[in-house]
């Protein structure tokens, strides 16, 4: 007796190894808390392929990058990021730029970022020290998470020019600097952090010159 198994069982198992594949040539590095008030969650940091964009899962904080994205002079980074649902407390994540060193002491970049209050925050990274560039700051431009759902998706961009860097959130600029002290530098690594206890969809990442 021959059993039938449905077509859509086996279209299934077939795609099941694919969506769990970690991206070809990204790395990671992992941010692990060192607050007692503010502890990492236990399990570990997941970064997989999602259709043509990521899927992040963060117990702990985590910065992800492929070696070979880099940018320099004027440029355009995007991503969009969809949080899968609500923190248990405030945390951010976002888009990394000029970035150097990750995987050694002396690390350095930028970051900018939201959060699921409707802030959005700019800092810097060198070595193990952080610094605010820009503080958190309200915009009704951030999308805050669903009641229904849960979930929010906010579209953000770094647009570096000649002499200044705009900060936009789903098309809206919700800041400009001045290219210069801790915004000097722009050119290098560019990527993706996400912060502790945080579960993120990413999609249409990309540089654009």
């Amino acid at each position: 007796m021959k059993l039938h198994v449905p077509v859509v069982v086996l279209a299934l198992a077939a795609l099941t190894p694919l969506v769990a594949q970690a991206p070809k040539g990204w790395k990671m590095r992992i941010d692990h808390s060192t607050s007692a008030s503010d502890p990492d969650a236990p399990g570990d940091v997941k970064f997989v392929t999602e259709g043509t964009g990521f899927h992040a899962t963060n117990p702990q904080a985590a910065v992800y990058w492929n070696p070979a994205n880099t940018a320099t002079g004027t440029y355009t980074l995007k991503g969009t990021f969809t949080l899968m649902k609500p923190s248990s407390h405030i945390n951010y994540y976002g888009l990394v730029f000029g970035g150097s060193g990750l995987e050694g002491a002396q690390q350095s970049y930028l970051y900018f970022t939201v959060a699921q209050n409707g802030t959005w925050l700019i800092k810097s990274r060198n070595g193990d020290a952080t610094s605010i560039v820009s503080p958190k700051t309200p915009s009704d431009s951030v999308k805050k998470p669903d009641p229904a759902t849960g979930k929010s998706t906010n579209a953000l961009e770094v647009r570096v020019g000649a002499d200044k860097i705009d900060f936009a959130v789903n098309g809206e600029v919700v800041h400009t600097e001045a290219k210069s002290g801790a915004l000097a530098k722009t050119d290098g690594i560019y990527g993706i952090r996400i912060n502790h206890v945080l579960e993120v969809g990413i999609d249409d990442f990309k540089l654009s010159k």
